[in-house]
Parts: structure tokens; C-alpha cells; sequence
């Protein structure tokens, strides 16, 4: 069969194939920690859950306006503006059914064959995915390790050019939670104004950071906004993957382009999880905050954990929930390591190049998961990797 070459490039997430496999282990009788799958490993808030069963039961489930509830793009607005520190208009809000399609379809609604659009390396497959399906040429740029994994910024300066339309920027970052300083902000502002270029900032897990750090965003500096899309959402935040709730914010005629592209693929989120949402934002944070208390506990202990065990260098994350080791000295590459790890060992986890090229030598484990699970992980590491030695 031929298929159009849009879609050539593309190729699972490296989470779903290792889960697979973990599960095929498992149905062995294999014992298997899970440190691959991305997302919280808490319950969606009782409240949030309460109030989606009370919007079915009240005949929530018609369709909605394609950019989403008023209500809810208000309180998005609202919500962004205080924590930005610039004024946002509810007509600037795209609300999605998830995070991606405001990855997608900013990205196909400025991209033309031949753009160039610069995205980190190490980073997040749907990103180059992305950019291959809008016909953009992919220009990775290596996270630096010994920059606490933000961009290199020499390379930075040598890629963008005259041809850059896009640069996509994750703060913190997935696979390493790394946070980029807003210094380096500065520098990539003043390469994208200079160059007349956008900016898409996957914030999805900005308010899950730790030791008291605030994350600063590109859209707050000055000349910024008019140039830059922000993508966010519910899912991590308040464990709400499985809602698929997510937004975009971004100039309105782009949003009236995006709500476009929404309106001819995926007609509108669900009215019902539209509804969680609003109490997801109005209700109490407490639980948020409990919640990311808990993953800064699980950090310290699988950052802890891992530099213990000899060959193993691993830097302290500063937010989301990952951490990216670097694991060089077994002189192993990351797929062959990581599935001696699935196989002799019983840890699900993922090889850092399934991340791109820049994440070869490193593994990327999830900490959503029990502390205790987590300990058990590591003695299970410890005891395999001592034998590659």
C-alpha cells in the first residue's frame, strides 16, 4: 500500500512500545515496576470528577462553540494573565480535546514547505512530527547536561536564520524537567524578533516544579506576546489525561485559525470534561499543591537512588517528573540498556534517544509513582547494572 509521504516520517511513541512489552512480561507472571508512561499516577481529583458526572447528568453532552465554553476561555484568560503578568483576552483561547492539538495545528496553520522551525533535542516525538506533517524542515537543538538541560545557545545562534518560522521552546522539559532560565528566554526572544519568527512554549508542566521556583515564560516578555503561542492543559496538573483537556493561547487572528482547523477535524471538546475543567481551575488548589509536594519527595529519592549506583550520573530535575541520567559509562547504547533493564531486571523505563538523537547515552525514568515502587526499582537497577560492570 502507498501512503502519502506527509506521514513517512512518522513513528510511535517509545512509552507505548515499552509499555507493551512490560505488559507482555507481565503476562508471564514477570514482575515489572512502571517508570515509562508520562503521566500521574493519582486519581483526577474528587471534585473534578464530581462535577464532570454532574454536568452528564444535566445533559452536558451536547456539542460546544470549536474554540470551547466562553466560560472556560475566560477563566483560562483570567487564570494566564495573573500568572504571566500581561493581559489576556478570552478570544486569544483555543480549547482543545487535549494538549496537541495546539501543538498540531498552530503548527500547520503557519508552516509552509521549506520553513525551517528549531525544537529541542532531546525532546517531546510529537514535535518533529509535527513539523514533518506541516512540511517544515525539522532543526534540532541539543539540551546541554551540563546546562542543566536548557538549549545550547552557540548552536542556537548558528541554526536560527532568515528561514526560521518556528521555534518550539519546553519549560520545564520532557524527557529532562529542565527549566530555562530566563536569561536564555532573553537570548531566543531577541533571535525571534530579530528574525521575525514565532514561538510555540509547551508550558504543560509548569506548576509542577519544586524548591520554591517560578517558571518564567517567553510570552511574558516584552514584544513577545504578538509572536508567541503557549500550549498548557489539565492532564498533569490535575491528573486529567484521560479528559483530553487542553488549550492554546495566542494571537486572535491565529486562534481564529486554529478554532477553524478544530472545527474540521475534531468539531469540538466534550462538553461535559469542558465542565470539569472550569471547576478544575475555580475549585481548591490544595490538592496541586499536596500533590507536587509529593513528586519534589520522589525526586530527591530517585535522583538519590540513581547517583548511588556506580556508572550512573544523574542532575536534579527542576520540574515535571522526570529524570534523565546519564548512563555513558556501560558503554551500552540507550535502547540496548534500556531493555536489558525491562529484561533483566524487571523495570519498565525508556531509552533517552527515543527522544531524538541528543538523548543517546541517557534513560528517562517517571517518578509518578510510589516512593516505594520507586526504591524497588533502584535495588533492581543497582543489581543488574553492577553486573555490566
Amino acid at each position: 500500500m502507498e501512503f502519502a509521504k506527509r506521514i513517512e516520517h512518522l513513528k510511535p511513541e517509545g512509552a507505548y512500545q515499552v509499555l507493551a512489552r512490560a505488559q507482555a512480561l507481565e503476562a508471564e507472571g514477570r514482575e515489572v515496576v512502571h517508570l515509562e508512561i508520562g503521566q500521574p499516577d493519582f486519581e483526577t481529583y474528587e471534585h473534578i470528577r464530581q462535577a464532570g458526572s454532574d454536568a452528564i447528568e444535566k445533559g452536558m453532552t451536547r456539542y460546544t462553540p470549536p474554540a470551547g465554553l466562553p466560560s472556560l476561555r475566560e477563566l483560562i484568560a483570567e487564570g494566564a494573565g495573573l500568572r504571566l503578568g500581561v493581559t489576556v483576552d478570552p478570544e486569544e483561547v483555543v480549547v482543545s480535546p487535549g494538549a496537541k492539538p495546539n501543538l498540531f495545528f498552530p503548527t500547520l496553520a503557519l508552516i509552509e514547505d521549506g520553513d525551517e522551525v528549531i525544537y529541542p533535542n532531546p525532546g517531546f516525538p510529537t514535535y518533529e512530527a509535527m513539523i514533518g506533517v506541516a512540511g517544515g524542515v525539522p532543526v534540532p537543538v541539543s539540551l546541554r547536561e551540563e546546562n542543566s538541560f536548557s538549549f545550547d545557545l552557540s548552536v542556537f545562534d548558528e541554526l536560527v536564520n532568515e528561514k526560521t518560522k518556528l521555534i518550539i521552546l519546553n519549560s520545564p522539559s520532557n524527557p529532562t524537567g529542565g527549566v530555562i532560565p530566563a536569561k536564555d528566554l532573553e537570548h531566543i526572544a531577541s533571535a525571534a524578533q530579530r528574525h521575525d519568527a514565532w514561538v510555540l512554549s509547551d508550558e504543560i508542566y509548569t506548576r509542577i516544579v519544586y524548591d520554591g521556583l517560578e517558571v518564567p515564560s517567553i510570552y511574558s516578555l516584552p514584544g513577545m506576546k504578538e509572536r508567541t503561542i503557549i500550549m498548557d492543559g489539565f492532564s498533569k496538573t490535575y491528573a486529567m489525561t484521560g479528559w483530553r483537556l487542553g488549550y492554546g493561547i495566542m494571537p486572535r487572528e491565529l486562534a481564529k485559525r486554529v478554532g477553524l482547523l478544530l472545527t474540521h477535524s475534531v468539531g469540538c471538546t466534550a462538553h461535559f470534561t469542558q465542565f470539569a475543567g472550569i471547576e478544575a481551575l475555580t475549585g481548591p488548589q490544595e490538592q496541586v499543591d499536596g500533590v507536587v509536594a509529593e513528586y519534589q519527595n520522589r525526586r530527591d529519592v530517585i535522583v538519590d537512588g540513581l547517583n548511588a549506583i556506580p556508572g550512573v550520573i544523574c542532575q536534579k530535575p527542576q520540574g515535571a517528573f522526570y529524570v534523565f541520567p546519564n548512563v555513558k559509562s556501560f558503554g551500552k547504547t540507550a535502547v540496548d540498556l534500556a531493555n536489558y533493564l525491562l529484561d533483566e531486571a524487571g523495570v519498565a523505563l525508556l531509552p533517552g534517544s527515543s527522544f531524538g538523537a541528543g538523548g543517546e547515552g541517557y534513560l528517562r525514568l517517571s517518578y509518578a509513582n510510589s516512593i516505594e515502587n520507586i526504591q524497588r526499582a533502584l535495588g533492581h537497577m543497582e543489581s543488574a547494572l553492577s553486573r555490566l560492570k
